[in-house]
C-alpha cells in the first residue's frame, strides 16, 4: 500500500491525504473541482484551519499532487472515496456523488487494488450500490479481484486537539481478505484501528455516533425551551450536571443543527430502517426538535425587540457567524442561513459578520444568498443595529466591545455569560 489515491479534496480528504503523505505514502488526491486542484498544487489552502504551510510542505516533498483525472487509479494499490452525502429535496438520501465516483474509478480499477469508502452513509451502501456500480464498470469481482471496505471519517474541524492521525480508526471489511487489506492500509498512517465484522456493521458504527449527537442536543434544545420558561439558565444547569464524574456527557444547545453530518446523517438511518419494516420514531421526534429551533429563536428575536416598542419589520437585525460551528469557516447546513431566510420574511434588514466567510459562497439551498458579504464589526456598525443575534461563537470577536456598542443582542450560544453588560441588553434564546 505504497500508492494511494484519495477522491475528494474537502474537509475530509484533504487532512487525510495530508496525514497519508506525511507518513511516506506517495498519494494523489483527485477532485472534480479544477479550482481545488489547482491550489494544492499551488501548495495553497482554501480551508482556513488547514495551513498553506502543511500543504505546500507534503507537495515540495514529493508525496503529494492533486488531479482531476481518473486515470491515475490505475496505477494505485489504493482509492479512498471522501465524498458529500447529501439529502435531496425530498430528505431522502442522495448517494449519486458516491455511485458516481464509483463509475469512473471503475475503468481504471486493477486486480488486487482496495476501495474504501469513508463517505457517511447508511448500512448496506459499499457492499450493495457501490459494489454493484464497480463490478459493472470493471468487469472484477468483490472479495476476489479486488478489496473493499468502509472506514468512516471522524473529522472534527476547527479542534486544534483532533488529529487525523491520533484518532482511532474504525475498519470493516466486504471479506476477511478486504478487512486485512483495509487493516494494513491505514495502519501506515492511523496509531489505533478498530476492525469491526463487516462493512455495514462499520456503516452503521458512525452513523450511530451521530445519531446518538443529533438526539442528545435535541433533548438540550428541548431543555433550553423548558428552563427559559421557568427562568433558569440551561447553560448553568448543564455545567453543573457536567462535574458527575459518571454517566453523563454534556451536550450545549444552540439555534439549529449545521454541518455535514449531525442534521442529515440520521435521516439515512431512518429511511434505510422503513426498508426493513422498521420505524424510528425517537430519532424522527429529535430531527423535528433540532428543525424547530430556528423558529424558537426568531420568536425570540421578536420577543426582545417588542419589548423595545419595535416590531421585527423594518428592524435592522446582524447576525454572528455565519459557519455551522466556531472557529471554522464550513457554513454546510448552517442555521444562520434558515435564521436569515425567516427573519427576512418578516420583514427584517439582515446582515452578517463573520471573518471565516467574508463572501457567501453558492450553496444547494441557500443560492440566492451568493455573493453577500461579511459587514465590519465596527461601533457604527453595531450602534445602527436594532438588534444584533449571535448564532455562532467565535473566538475572534471582541464580545466586550459589542456590549459597549450594541443596544440589543440576542445569545443563542452563552457567549455573552462572562462579559458585563448592562439590564436587559442580553436576552438568551
Amino acid at each position: 500500500m505504497d500508492k494511494i489515491a484519495v477522491v475528494g479534496l474537502g474537509y475530509v480528504g484533504l487532512p487525510l491525504c495530508l496525514q497519508f503523505s506525511r507518513s511516506g505514502v506517495d498519494v494523489t488526491g483527485i477532485d472534480v473541482d479544477r479550482r481545488k486542484v489547482e491550489a494544492v498544487n499551488a501548495g495553497q489552502s482554501y480551508i482556513k484551519h488547514i495551513p498553506a504551510e502543511s500543504i505546500a510542505e507534503q507537495i515540495k516533498g514529493g508525496h503529494f499532487r492533486a488531479t482531476d483525472d481518473f486515470a491515475v487509479c490505475a496505477g494505485v494499490d489504493a482509492v479512498i472515496i471522501c465524498v458529500p452525502t447529501p439529502l435531496n429535496k425530498n430528505r431522502e438520501p442522495d448517494i449519486s456523488y458516491i455511485t458516481d465516483t464509483g463509475r469512473a474509478i471503475a475503468p481504471h480499477l486493477r486486480k488486487g487494488a482496495l476501495v474504501c469508502l469513508e463517505s457517511t452513509t447508511y448500512p448496506g451502501t459499499t457492499d450493495g450500490e457501490l459494489r454493484a456500480v464497480l463490478e459493472q464498470g470493471s468487469g472484477l469481482r468483490a472479495g476476489q479481484d479486488f478489496h473493499l471496505a468502509f472506514s468512516p471519517e471522524r473529522e472534527d474541524p476547527g479542534n486544534p486537539h483532533s488529529v487525523v492521525a491520533s484518532i482511532p480508526k474504525v475498519v470493516g471489511g466486504y471479506t476477511p481478505a478486504c478487512l486485512e487489506a483495509v487493516t494494513r492500509l491505514y495502519s501506515k498512517a492511523i496509531h489505533t484501528l478498530v476492525p469491526v465484522s463487516s462493512c455495514r456493521a462499520a456503516e452503521a458504527a458512525k452513523i450511530t455516533e451521530n445519531t446518538f449527537r443529533c438526539v442528545n442536543i435535541a433533548l438540550v434544545n428541548e431543555l433550553k425551551q423548558v428552563y427559559q420558561a421557568m427562568g433558569i439558565d440551561v447553560w448553568e444547569v448543564i455545567a453543573a450536571a457536567a462535574t458527575k464524574p459518571f454517566g453523563f456527557m454534556p451536550f450545549w444547545p444552540g439555534p439549529g443543527l449545521g454541518g455535514h453530518c449531525i442534521p442529515i446523517d440520521p435521516f439515512y438511518l431512518t429511511w434505510k430502517a422503513r426498508e426493513f419494516g422498521q420505524y424510528t420514531k425517537f430519532i424522527e421526534l429529535a430531527g423535528e426538535v433540532n428543525t424547530a429551533m430556528p423558529d424558537w429563536v426568531v420568536d425570540r428575536v421578536a420577543e426582545a425587540l417588542n419589548d423595545r416598542a419595535k416590531a421585527v419589520k423594518g428592524s435592522r437585525i446582524l447576525i454572528l457567524g455565519l459557519s455551522y460551528k466556531a472557529n471554522v469557516d464550513d457554513d454546510r447546513e448552517s442555521p444562520t442561513y434558515t435564521l436569515m431566510e425567516k427573519l427576512e420574511a418578516r420583514g427584517a434588514k439582515v446582515d452578517y459578520h463573520d471573518d471565516y466567510l467574508p463572501v457567501i459562497r453558492e450553496t444547494r439551498e441557500h443560492p440566492h444568498f451568493a455573493g453577500r458579504e461579511s459587514v465590519p464589526l465596527t461601533p457604527e456598525t453595531l450602534a445602527g443595529c436594532d438588534c444584533v443575534l449571535i448564532a455562532t461563537a467565535h473566538k475572534d470577536v471582541d464580545y466586550a466591545a459589542l456590549a459597549a456598542h450594541a443596544d440589543l443582542i440576542v445569545d443563542t450560544r452563552n457567549a455573552m455569560a462572562a462579559i458585563p453588560t448592562r439590564p436587559g441588553q442580553v436576552w438568551k434564546a
